[in-house]
């Protein structure tokens, strides 16, 4: 009896406490064992887990090839099969001469056989350890040849442990190999887990040389009955990676070659019949760097994948190796991404590696690994003993075999990402932030898929559709004006779009969504607006507005183009007693009027020229001035990218170039140009209205921008000398009021800021003489007929 210690600290009366018969004496808590015993006795020490485990790993089945599916199998199995494997791939480092690896599983009767020709193991007798040397190293711990650290090493073995582990964990093993230098063969087999040994059998041999390790593992020791399904794929698949990575190596399992020519053809079973995101075979890029050094690349499906190889270790985790492979490409892919990248997305090194699948078979000098699984390669790149420098031409290949494209799907996936938090997934019949919108009554409610938004060019064309509001009602019509013209987003980055208070702006009105798909018509129901009508002045800037209209929606949502999504409403942009709607009808009419100059002709500057009452008379006739756009097919779309994408500008030049062509043999043929809107005009197609509207913008663009060989001036230059040659004025004028004149005296159709731009740089590029000491010399004929 003792007494209790806490009784020393409370004011209770002191107790007893008996001693506990099952305490356990000093001897049993603290033990010693042999280490033959501590390794069975702690397998997961050297061999890993002896218990059963799930994960995805790449194996060869017989009915499926190489795939990636979930396997279970016992590491511990796995690591002892796989130390003899490498034991035989090691010897090819030794001797170059060797040709063959022979690899024969048999389930029925529980064995696993690894023969390699070659140099084999001395058998000789050695003289401290009074052993023979194949005896040693393969039943005795702690001995190997690889413990001279001096000597720089390209061979799997390191700690000593390897062979005898399978060894331990089996219940025979046998040992056979052939010497030509001693001229003898060498055989002994251990039992029960090395435990009991065998007489040696030392017989004179001439011959050629080999090693061959037969062993039965101890299936009760990792809680097995046979070698199961998984297993032996899982074997299998290593007898193909040493048949992929052991350069001038035949493979045989079980008496059938391996069918792989080494690194490339073994890459090749991880890729067949796999497809990059559009469909398409994947890329390899492969190079043999040097002697040491092989790697492949391609593209990833689900985050960064590396297959590697460190002198014929599956370095399963991979490690510092395919760091230093993969880093050097994602610095150089990084430099790419970040020139294509107009989303503005910030893509970061390790964003970029997501998209790699690298492979890497490499020999390095005395490596280091995590632990004795060798799973997880750790020795520092500066002591590789050999370097890897990929050359401009594989980088080159790689920024051309899908890689670069994945990333850039992920970016504008990423932007989309972003832009979507600022849409909203409920439909609001009340919105509230939208300046200027005259929302219609109807609209986010349950008749919404029958509203319409008209979005104009500007306030004044505001005023002039809320005119006509008051003859088709508000309940089914919305306005909303537009600030110039839109911003092209298939060029835009991510920050200039959700910077871009307009497009905000019409996201909310209409209650779109990046991410979503609407190619179920029922999907339309979501939106506040069923169709969206675009009412721009009728000139070539706004059938720019138009077109930019267009474009962001085709990039954005293709599929509401197949739903008639978009129409337009078209005014007059020139009237007499009739009106016209494009100035190719205007031109080919007046060509046909021998008395044109007693017509009194009124030309429409903007939406703002139309009176309200115009304004009634065009909403009264909606037939007339309503013209859906209707989606034709893949011709469409291809005209929209054309119009508007920079990858298509080559594209663009010829196009506008055949345009011009054809232009001037009409003329030269006095056959009238093409032109929409005639009286028949029902409908349009994206198609006609890229190649026979949006054209004449482009064409127009061209012209006000490039100056003319015969006079070096550019159109709007011209009309502000020639008012000032008209005005001859002597004195200074201010800039302003020589804008007023130039707009009164030469027909000039666009916007006042735009010739007070034009007159300014005039006055600044001519001599002060020109205006004040030289009499307006005459107009060459070429000039006047310009004007």
């Amino acid at each position: 009896n003792v007494i209790s210690p806490q009784s020393l600290f409370d004011n209770k009366p002191m107790e007893k406490i008996k001693k506990d018969p099952k305490r356990m004496s000093v001897e049993r808590i603290y033990q010693k064992k042999t280490q033959l015993e501590h390794i069975l006795l702690r397998p997961d020490t050297y061999i890993g887990s002896v218990e059963p485990v799930t994960q995805q790993m790449w194996v060869y089945d017989e009915d499926d090839g190489l795939n990636c599916r979930d396997v279970t199998f016992v590491p511990g199995l796995y690591k002892i099969f796989d130390e003899i494997l490498v034991n035989a791939a090691d010897n090819k480092q030794r001797d170059k001469k060797m040709s063959t690896i022979k690899i024969n599983i048999d389930i029925e009767n529980n064995t696993i056989s690894v023969w390699n020709n070659g140099r084999g193991i001395p058998v000789v007798e050695h003289k401290v350890e009074k052993v023979y040397v194949p005896a040693l190293i393969f039943g005795q711990l702690l001995t190997s040849s690889n413990y001279d650290d001096d000597e720089k090493k390209v061979t799997g073995g390191r700690n000593g442990y390897g062979a005898k582990l399978c060894n331990i964990f089996s219940t025979k093993f046998t040992v056979e190999t052939s010497c030509k230098e001693s001229k003898k063969s060498f055989k002994q087999v251990w039992y029960d887990n090395m435990s009991r040994t065998g007489d040696s059998q030392i017989k004179p041999f001439d011959g050629e040389e080999y090693t061959c390790i037969t062993f039965r593992p101890d299936l009760a020791k990792f809680k097995m009955s046979i070698l199961d399904r998984d297993t032996v794929a899982l074997m299998t698949r290593r007898a193909y990676d040493i048949a992929g990575v052991s350069k001038g190596v035949r493979v045989f399992f079980n008496d059938k070659k391996l069918p792989l020519t080494g690194f490339r053809s073994y890459v090749d079973m991880y890729v067949k019949d796999r497809v990059d995101e559009l469909g398409a075979a994947l890329t390899v890029v492969h190079e043999v760097v040097n002697d040491r050094w092989e790697v492949c690349l391609t593209t990833s499906e689900k985050g960064f994948q590396q297959v590697s190889f460190v002198n014929s270790i599956a370095t399963t985790k991979g490690g510092r190796h395919v760091d230093y492979v993969a880093d050097q490409v994602v610095s150089k892919l990084i430099e790419v991404v970040k020139k294509k990248n107009k989303a503005g997305v910030a893509v970061k090194p390790f964003q970029v590696k997501n998209h790699l699948c690298v492979f890497v078979n490499c020999l390095i000098e005395n490596p280091t690994f995590d632990s004795q699984t060798k799973e997880n390669m750790t020795l520092q790149q500066k002591t590789f003993g050999s370097t890897c420098p990929l050359s401009d031409k594989f980088i080159k290949q790689a920024t051309s075999c899908g890689v670069v494209e994945s990333i850039m799907n992920w970016v504008k996936f990423k932007a989309q990402t972003q832009l979507n938090k600022k849409c909203s997934t409920v439909k609001h019949t009340k919105i509230k932030g939208v300046p200027k919108l005259d929302d219609a009554n109807d609209a986010g409610g349950k008749n919404s898929i029958g509203c319409t938004l008209i979005l104009t060019e500007g306030d004044s064309a505001k005023t002039l559709a809320v005119s006509g509001l008051g003859v088709v009602g508000r309940d089914h019509y919305g306005v909303f004006p537009l600030r110039g013209k839109m911003l092209n987003v298939r060029e835009a980055t991510l920050k200039q779009i959700m910077e871009n208070a307009e497009i905000n702006s019409i996201i909310k009105i209409i209650g779109l969504q990046y991410k979503k798909n609407y190619s179920d018509p029922e999907s339309l129901k979501s939106l506040r607006y069923g169709k969206i009508m675009i009412m721009t002045d009728q000139d070539q800037d706004g059938s720019h507005i138009k077109g930019l209209l267009i474009n962001f929606i085709h990039h954005n949502w293709p599929s509401l183009l197949r739903h008639n999504f978009l129409e337009e409403f078209i005014t007059p942009i020139i009237k007499s007693q009739l009106s016209f709607y494009s100035i190719p009808e205007y031109n080919a009419w007046k060509q046909s009027q021998p008395n044109q100059k007693a017509w009194k002709i009124k030309y429409y500057k903007g939406l703002g020229t139309s009176t309200s009452q115009e304004a009634k008379e065009y909403f009264s006739d909606m037939q007339r001035h309503r013209i859906p756009f209707k989606y034709s097919g893949p011709e469409d779309d291809e005209a929209i990218s054309l119009a508007f994408s920079k990858k298509k500008v080559d594209e663009r030049k010829e196009w506008l170039t055949n345009f011009m062509v054809n232009r001037r043999q009409r003329r030269a043929h006095n056959l009238p140009e093409d032109y929409l809107y005639s009286q028949s005009t029902k409908s349009l197609s994206y198609n006609d209205f890229v190649n026979k509207e949006l054209v004449l913008f482009s064409n127009s663009d061209n012209e006000r921008s490039i100056p003319c060989l015969v006079d070096g001036l550019k159109p709007g230059q011209r009309k502000v000398l020639f008012s000032c040659f008209k005005r001859n004025d002597k004195r200074e004028v201010k800039v302003a009021q020589l804008a007023g004149s130039v707009a009164e005296m030469s027909a000039y159709h666009h916007g006042e800021v735009a010739i007070v731009d034009s007159t300014t740089i005039e006055i600044s590029e001519l001599p002060v003489k020109t205006w004040t000491q030289v009499s307006p010399p005459p107009l060459p004929p070429s000039t006047v007929s310009r004007v």
